[in-house]
């Protein structure tokens, strides 16, 4: 079993992502984690070659689970996996999520990726999760619709949840899958 978690940025994608990991028993591939190097450098950016070769190289195996939003890499990720989860959920939840996750990690400053941490001088910048998922929201949510319907991805099982309490059956639902 291959699962991608997808979803804008606050969705919970990492969260429910090292849940499945954790219950399943999957190996869990946080593409952010590879995306993101010292110094905020991002591979995707400086050596995006180098971010599609250890993407690829990531999810060669039978079984895992990745979380992330790279169009970079979606024919990868998605290509290979068996099973799409998708977060799908309304604006103001979104909004909620990531201005409270970014609170709590700016106030903790634990390390994200490569030394990285969040900084409050950084919430006004157009990169940021707050600022992104705010503007990227609506676009992300046609790109997946679009994606969706494309044979390409006809072997996928998509299981897309509309509100966060949909997600607690995501295990059961998956395991039952691995049967």
């Amino acid at each position: 079993m291959r699962i991608a978690v997808v979803g804008t940025s606050g969705s919970g994608k990492t969260t429910l992502g090292r849940h499945l990991s954790r219950t399943l028993n999957l190996p869990f591939i946080e593409l952010d984690g590879i995306n993101w190097q010292a110094n905020w450098r991002d591979l995707i950016t400086y050596d995006r070659d180098e971010f599609i070769r250890r993407v690829e190289a990531a999810t060669r195996g039978e079984h895992w689970v990745t979380d992330g939003n790279y169009k970079t890499t979606r024919a990868i990720v998605w290509g290979r996996a068996t099973h799409l989860v998708w977060l799908d959920y309304e604006r103001h939840i979104i909004m909620r999520r990531v201005i409270g996750r970014s609170v709590a990690r700016a106030w903790d400053q634990r390390e994200l990726w490569a030394g990285n941490r969040e900084r409050w001088t950084t919430w006004l910048d157009k990169e940021h999760p707050i600022r992104w998922a705010w503007t990227t929201w609506r676009d992300l949510r046609a790109q997946y619709e679009a994606a969706l319907k494309d044979d390409t991805y006809a072997h996928l099982s998509v299981l897309r949840l509309r509100h966060p309490s949909e997600a607690s059956d995501v295990t059961a639902r998956l395991s039952g899958a691995i049967r």
